[in-house]
């Protein structure tokens, strides 16, 4: 899962919660005691996330299925995947999200641990989380992040896979999402 699908899950938190889900990739090791507790906590169910979702047989299944010169980065493309479908699910295509909005004001309020103090900027400025419901665009974002990857870009090597394989995918998605939900989603109150 990537920012909008941990952003949907974790909605129902304080904002300190949320911004904790969406920085959580940025931030190193196990020792979070210099953040607040309610980043911690959103650092922490991010964490958690990602390792259900790392760990489902639908994951696994996906993954045998990619090629085998690529399939060490699928995670990496499935993560941006999900968010297609969530942006999806969402109907972000159509409408403003007041979650996108929300998100978007925390990520502009304070910058994003050093790993993601440049993709931040430009993830907000660009809509990239309304723009996921375009899967070309989904597409594009995940060529763009193995340019930053050393070696051949195997990412943008997946992008075939991906695309001939988009339906199925989504077939994939609806096994995967109601799970994760059950299991993660965050309610209010």
């Amino acid at each position: 899962m990537n920012f909008l699908a941990h952003a949907w899950l974790a909605r129902g938190g304080s904002d300190e919660f949320l911004w904790g889900n969406l920085i959580a990739d940025g931030v190193k090791g196990s020792d979070l005691s210099g953040w607040p507790e309610g980043v911690a906590a959103g650092i922490r169910h991010h964490r958690r996330v990602d390792a259900f979702v790392d760990a489902h047989p639908v994951v696994a299944e996906i993954r045998r299925r990619a090629p085998s010169p690529q399939r060490r980065y699928a995670g990496i493309a499935l993560d941006l995947v999900w968010d297609h479908f969530v942006a999806r699910e969402l109907r972000l295509q159509v409408q403003p999200s007041p979650l996108v909005i929300r998100t978007y004001r925390l990520l502009r309020a304070q910058p994003a641990p050093a790993r993601l103090a440049t993709l931040v900027p430009v993830l907000v400025d660009q809509d990239w989380l309304h723009r996921y419901a375009d899967f070309a665009f989904t597409c594009r974002a995940i060529a763009g992040i193995g340019r930053r990857l050393s070696g051949p870009n195997r990412l943008a090597e997946l992008v075939p896979w991906l695309e001939e394989e988009h339906a199925r995918l989504a077939v994939d998605f609806q096994r995967l999402w109601p799970e994760v939900r059950q299991a993660l989603e965050v309610r209010e109150g």
